[in-house]
């Protein structure tokens, strides 16, 4: 399982904060970019892609943010090809420590009838691009998107073209999601035999899931020569996700006997980086999800479980620590003190100030008093339910009691906090949870649409942690609210809360059409 220092080196390009953000809803605040960037580069992420600077001028403040902040990881931003994208992507990244240019064109039949540009219109633009990112930057990557679905030689000719302007990475996306591991490897080989000056520069494989084949995609081209991956935390992305991170890196570790490659990924990070992603987007990670699903390390046939107690690899391929899962050595209860969940939490990757120790060992001590037991999974929620609604204050639930039954509509009764006055009201709803909603919604007036509601629970048991995550929109801007209660009704109002504390927020601090989803993904690869 160990990595060879001597063995080729496949450099990880993370795409969340860009790709992965694309997924509609999974649009992230300005403190949330800067934190999952400080978590990537933390964790050994070669390039962060930290999103695409013309969309807005709130990506373009994060993306510029991140450069400054960075200390290992190479800083990308995405530019479509014209000048102004590129000018202003530069303008994002010039900070960083090591700076790249990422720019592209959709190179097949159906992407070049968009622009409606000849071949050769397309092959002077990729030529014009290339060259003017190369001369603000000298780390530059191309991308011709829809690359598996363009004709061989046209794909030979724009690469071999971008080579020549300066590109020092060329990525061959999978766009659609449309290619298959032996066409994926052909691909890359093809044009490191065909294209001159193409042993010279780095290939990078950026895959789409559509088909569930993303992970084997992207490894099928590194055993041909590619060398760089293009990836997001838990898979995010539009449709079916990307290639998930997790993934391609654990498979390299676990299968070095037949994949000679290293990485320089911290795989004890992937846990806790997964959780935060999953909160930070209102994306729960499904319970099978290979790698960071809650089952991926849990047995339950009789069969199984007998093996992994006489031998643990008979049926684990992995270490749950070479993911970050900790041993649970420390059983946490109502008794416990502050010293053993700071170091508890210290396990599961925060690392908290003591003031922000003290507000969760208060929630934690309410918690342990409803629960028998409070695992690992319910300190992740009440650490990310602290984070979440720390910063956003406009709206407090103080009190909340629901008349619920059989009979009739149900009815809730509530103590609203708004811009720190009390509000009280009663209403009533089909259900309790509409009746809360119908609370808030008579409290603070809005015309945001719910257009998710999504309830899991943290753990098992009718005493565990529901977590909620709703999606709401409100003239176009879309924004994900999350929480954490025993109480599922008390959750739900509490994400309710946070999501139109989030858009308080978007209304006061951006302008109109700043929001990330104001500049269309269609070019995008």
């Amino acid at each position: 399982m160990a990595q060879n220092d001597s063995q080729d080196r496949v450099f990880i390009f993370d795409t969340t904060l860009r790709d992965g953000e694309q997924s509609p809803g999974a649009t992230m605040t300005h403190n949330e970019k800067l934190e999952i960037a400080s978590l990537l580069d933390e964790m050994g992420v070669d390039v962060i892609e930290a999103g695409f600077p013309i969309a807005s001028e709130g990506d373009f403040n994060a993306v510029s943010e991140i450069s400054k902040r960075s200390v290992n990881s190479t800083i990308c931003g995405l530019a479509r090809a014209n000048f102004k994208d590129i000018d202003r992507a530069w303008e994002a990244v010039k900070h960083a420590k090591s700076p790249r240019i990422h720019t592209f064109i959709g190179t097949s039949p159906l992407h070049r009838a968009i622009p409606n540009l000849t071949m050769d219109e397309m092959a002077e633009r990729i030529h014009q691009t290339v060259t003017h990112a190369r001369n603000l930057c000298d780390n530059v990557q191309w991308s011709p998107m829809d690359a598996t679905r363009t004709e061989h030689d046209y794909l030979c000719r724009v690469v071999e073209i971008a080579i020549k302007a300066g590109a020092t990475t060329i990525n061959i996306p999978d766009t659609v999601g449309y290619t298959y591991p032996m066409e994926s490897a052909k691909i890359i080989r093809m044009l490191l035999e065909r294209v001159p000056g193409a042993d010279e520069i780095i290939f990078a494989t950026h895959c789409h899931n559509d088909l569930g084949m993303a992970t084997a995609n992207s490894l099928a081209a590194v055993e041909a020569g590619a060398r760089q991956i293009e990836c997001t935390i838990n898979g995010l992305g539009e449709r079916a996700g990307n290639t998930a991170l997790e993934e391609v890196v654990m498979a390299l570790r676990v299968r070095n006997d037949i994949l000679p490659f290293r990485t320089g990924i911290d795989t004890t990070k992937i846990m806790h980086l997964s959780r935060r992603v999953s909160t930070v987007s209102g994306f729960v990670v499904q319970p099978n999800k290979a790698i960071v699903g809650k089952n991926a390390f849990l047995h339950e046939s009789g069969i199984h479980q007998d093996g992994v107690l006489k031998n643990v690899e008979t049926f684990e391929i992995m270490r749950p620590e070479d993911i970050g899962l900790t041993a649970k050595n420390i059983v946490m209860g109502k008794h416990s003190g502050r010293a053993a969940l700071r170091s508890k939490l210290k396990e599961l990757g925060f690392d908290l100030a003591d003031n922000q120790l003290n507000d969760v060992f208060v929630r934690f001590k309410a918690l342990a008093d409803r629960k028998k037991e409070v695992y690992d999974e319910d300190l992740v929620a009440l650490v990310a339910d602290e984070q979440t609604n720390d910063a956003y204050d406009t709206l407090v639930l103080k009190k909340l009691r629901v008349i619920s039954g059989t009979d009739g509509p149900q009815e809730a009764d509530m103590i609203l906090t708004i811009d720190g006055v009390d509000h009280h009201i009663d209403a009533t709803g089909d259900g309790p949870v509409d009746a809360a909603f119908n609370c808030v919604k008579q409290l603070w007036p809005h015309q945001a649409r719910l257009q998710v509601y999504q309830v899991h629970a943290v753990t098992q048991g009718t005493d565990a942690q529901a977590t909620v995550s709703v999606r709401l929109e409100e003239e176009g801007r879309i924004v994900t609210g999350t929480s954490a209660d025993t109480d599922t009704i008390v959750a739900s109002v509490k994400a309710y809360i946070n999501g139109l504390n989030r858009l308080v927020v978007r209304r006061t601090k951006s302008a109109p059409g700043d929001d990330l989803k104001s500049v269309s993904y269609t070019d995008a690869p």
